[in-house]
């Protein structure tokens, strides 16, 4: 079968029931994992705007996918939103992703997904979020970026915020390596702003955002937000800016709380 990163009938529900116990032990067991909120869980679809931590493949993201298929079942379908370097650039990656329900982030798959009635997860700070500097591994990073707002207008959904901490340890961010990603014109040809300098392993030093940080067995904890109305589809730009700085505030809050009061473990 020919690729299509754009593709959504890749999924496989099979695929990932099978894959729930290992996930199950990996959030559980290795990261332990702490979780609150799952009632906010709407019955219908919903836009899941999650924060980013700890890389390209930050153990945050797969404990958010574990509770999320847990809490919603395999054969509800959840795609995700993934970068083009894993959908575009790394086809037998995105291939293989595709069954779990990744597609390429772009605003016409994710309206195409709701439209068909599925739930959508998208990380809208990307790498702004994914590779801040270590000293800012207790903020949420969604703007200057609205494009989550538009969508969730477009397809008259809820945003559901997931708010994930403790998996930006996984490694140390020297640099954000802003200056590095202008110089190389990566906001052109990589869709990327950051290029980061990081001490994790098993590299040592991890130059760039390509590089799978080992995720180190820090306790993550998970917490779904209720949803919040994106508004209506006829406001404008500097509204979504509004609503965006609305959903962000909230996610800090969560955050703050998370940072200075841990949760009681399940499991």
């Amino acid at each position: 079968m020919r690729y299509d990163p754009d593709a959504l009938d890749r999924r496989d529900p099979t695929a990932i029931a099978r894959l729930l116990p290992v996930m199950r032990w990996m959030a559980l067991r290795y990261l332990r994992l702490d979780w609150r909120g799952t009632e906010h869980v709407p019955a219908g679809p919903a836009l899941f705007v999650a924060n980013h931590n700890g890389g390209i493949l930050g153990p945050d993201l797969f404990c958010t996918l574990w509770l999320l298929w847990t809490t919603l079942g395999p054969s509800r379908p959840l795609y995700a939103l993934a970068h083009d370097f894993a959908m575009r650039q790394l086809t037998p990656l995105g291939r293989a992703l595709q069954r779990l329900g990744a597609i390429a982030a772009t605003r016409a798959n994710a309206l195409g997904a709701l439209a068909r009635g599925a739930d959508v997860l998208v990380y809208p700070g990307g790498d702004l979020d994914a590779y801040r500097a270590s000293r800012r591994r207790d903020e949420v990073v969604l703007l200057p970026r609205t494009g989550f707002v538009h969508v969730a207008r477009a397809a008259g959904v809820p945003i559901v915020p997931v708010v994930a901490h403790g998996a930006h340890r996984s490694a140390w961010i020297v640099s954000e390596g802003r200056s590095i990603a202008r110089a190389l014109a990566m906001p052109r040809w990589a869709r990327l702003e950051r290029f980061p300098l990081a001490l994790a392993l098993p590299w040592g030093v991890a130059p760039g955002p390509w590089l799978p940080y080992l995720p180190l067995p820090f306790r993550i904890q998970l917490e779904i937000l209720p949803p919040i109305d994106p508004g209506d589809t006829d406001l404008g730009g500097e509204d979504a800016a509004h609503v965006a700085s609305q959903v962000q505030a909230a996610m800090q809050r969560a955050l703050d709380r998370m940072a200075t009061a841990p949760h009681r473990p399940h499991g």
